[in-house]
């Protein structure tokens, strides 16, 4: 028979997921901005960086909250969309085309990050985690910062330039 798991197990695995994703993306965000070619795409993979951290923190203190150690639990989907990103910088490396695709592949990354999330904000109300929904909420509202400045670089540069041939 199955052992019986609960949404506190379910919410712990998502948090130990999205943990995983944070690691996994710090060390992805340095790669893409030194393949960016725009100094704003440069610019905007630092600072986004520099949240990570901050989020990554901020997840830290969740686990605190729970009593159980910040341990990350592999997540195939972000390392899939990763890799999606370091094709683009293969295949597309020096063509005008390159940023608009890194904005895309960045914004595969947030849209998966908004959805973790909005899940767990969703779950901790549901579980009374009370401390934990600020923290979370925190990260979420800067993703969705962050899905707005990639739309704005791509709609003001990236797109147009991508369009040109090298």
């Amino acid at each position: 028979m199955a052992t019986t798991k609960t949404l506190n197990d379910l919410f712990l695995d998502t948090l130990k997921d999205i943990y995983f994703a944070e690691k996994q993306i710090l060390k992805a965000l340095p790669k893409m901005a030194l393949s960016a070619q725009s100094e704003q795409g440069k610019a905007g993979f630092l600072q986004h960086r520099d949240e990570t951290q901050g989020q990554i923190g901020r997840l830290e203190q969740v686990f605190e909250i729970l009593g159980k150690p910040a341990r990350g639990k592999t997540c195939e989907a972000i390392q899939g969309i990763i890799a999606e990103g370091e094709e683009i910088m293969e295949e597309f490396k020096g063509s005008a085309a390159l940023d608009a695709g890194l904005i895309a592949s960045a914004q595969a990354v947030e849209h998966y990050e908004i959805a973790r999330y909005g899940t767990l904000i969703a779950w901790a109300r549901q579980l009374g985690l009370k401390d934990a929904v600020p923290l979370l909420q925190a990260n979420l509202a800067e993703e969705e910062a962050t899905d707005k400045k990639l739309t704005q670089l791509a709609e003001s540069q990236a797109n147009a330039k991508g369009s040109k041939a090298a």
